[in-house]
């Protein structure tokens, strides 16, 4: 689950990366004018955040099927990266909820869109992935121990 999820994140990157727009409002409007005023440079960072993304979810299988080196170093990086992803996804999903159920009013208005796109999609999306991470990681502990 925590691969689908970060494959589907990076997906929608690379997507982007390569000039795509669908739910690209829901990033923000600073991602659709940085795609229309600077498309090879909002093309390389997202190419880049892409890539980073798809790592993300491919180095913790690779690992757990014993084909990284350093398996150990590489669950540490998992294990934090796990852990951020479910602060972070959680809290950002908390907060754009609250933000357009009126609990939180930015004093300068918000982007409904993206408040729309981080509340009910892009952050869960994080929280979940971060939390499969951590459980796969979790479950898989004593194997990994008897491996090392």
């Amino acid at each position: 689950m925590a691969f689908v999820a970060g494959t589907v994140h990076a997906g929608f990157s690379l997507y982007w990366a390569l000039g795509g727009t669908w739910l690209l409002d829901t990033v923000g409007q600073w991602a659709v004018q940085l795609s229309v005023e600077a498309p090879l440079g909002a093309g390389v960072v997202l190419g880049v955040i892409a890539a980073g993304k798809l790592l993300a979810a491919t180095i913790p299988v690779i690992t757990a099927y014993g084909r990284m080196p350093w398996a150990r170093f590489w669950r540490v990086v998992s294990w934090a990266g796990g852990l951020f992803l479910v602060v972070y996804g959680g809290v950002n999903t908390v907060v754009s909820g609250a933000v357009l159920g009126g609990v939180i009013r930015p004093e300068g208005g918000y982007d409904r869109n993206a408040m729309i796109g981080h509340a009910w999609l892009w952050d869960p999306l994080l929280f979940l992935w971060g939390a499969a991470l951590v459980l796969s990681l979790w479950f898989s502990r004593r194997n990994a121990a008897a491996a090392a």
